[in-house]
């Protein structure tokens, strides 16, 4: 019996931030963290095509900072920046707060294993080949240079009777390196058979190497990391 272990829990105070970045009394903690979750299922459920694959929280004294990561900045941003006013309104509304919205764009979804394990989620709900949407995703996610993949689903593949599990994967995933940078991704399919289970890993490479690729691009390289596009 595995035991198994979240690839960014497993790295974070190490060589990971924590996607809430903030301290609190004990008696506050409890209700800002699920203030927390709920702007994370609020924006992911408005924004569901918008390419979301975290959200990181700062707060202050006053203010709730919100660094929206998205493959498709445009639909959240909006006509003139209308749409991410309105975001920010009802936001405010949902928690009663000042919220400050900045939005960063990830420049290749291929390399996001959110994002790619939405994909194969997607393929799944239009009643796509299980087998069919793994081979091409593992093929796209090859050709964006990462190091190596793995895919696992699980649910009634195909229709079956009985669900299994189905796993696949390219290259290496080192998972108990603490230097590599291992993406993790989950999410569930919706189809008509039931929920299937998406998993995926992304073997990024290692931490040293994205450190020298952004000081190279701070001397005059382009910058490999998500840039930031807008600030509301």
């Amino acid at each position: 019996m595995g035991q198994k272990v979240h690839p960014t829990g497993f790295r974070i105070g190490i060589v990971e931030d924590w996607r809430s970045r903030w301290y609190a009394p004990k008696r506050e903690y409890g209700p800002l963290l699920l203030e927390d979750h709920k702007i994370r299922n609020f924006v992911k459920s408005k924004y569901k095509f918008a390419g979301i694959p975290r959200v990181e929280i700062e707060r202050t004294r006053d203010t709730v900072i919100v660094h929206l990561f998205t493959a498709r900045p445009g639909i959240i941003i909006g006509r003139k920046g209308q749409e991410v006013d309105r975001l920010k309104g009802e936001l405010e509304d949902l928690t009663g707060r000042r919220m400050d919205l900045k939005i960063v764009e990830v420049n290749n979804p291929q390399r996001s294993a959110q994002l790619v394990a939405e994909d194969v989620a997607q393929q799944l709900e239009r009643r796509g080949s299980f087998r069919r949407a793994v081979k091409r995703t593992l093929d796209q996610v090859m050709e964006a240079g990462v190091e190596g993949v793995k895919i696992e689903i699980a649910g009634r593949l195909g229709g079956a009777e009985m669900s299994r599990t189905e796993k696949a994967s390219r290259g290496s995933i080192p998972l108990s390196t603490l230097q590599r940078h291992i993406d993790y991704g989950f999410t569930i399919a919706r189809t008509t058979m039931g929920v299937i289970g998406v998993k995926v890993w992304l073997d990024l490479g290692d931490y040293a190497k994205e450190t020298d690729d952004g000081a190279d691009a701070q001397a005059g390289q382009a910058p490999q990391g998500p840039k930031r596009t807008h600030k509301r």
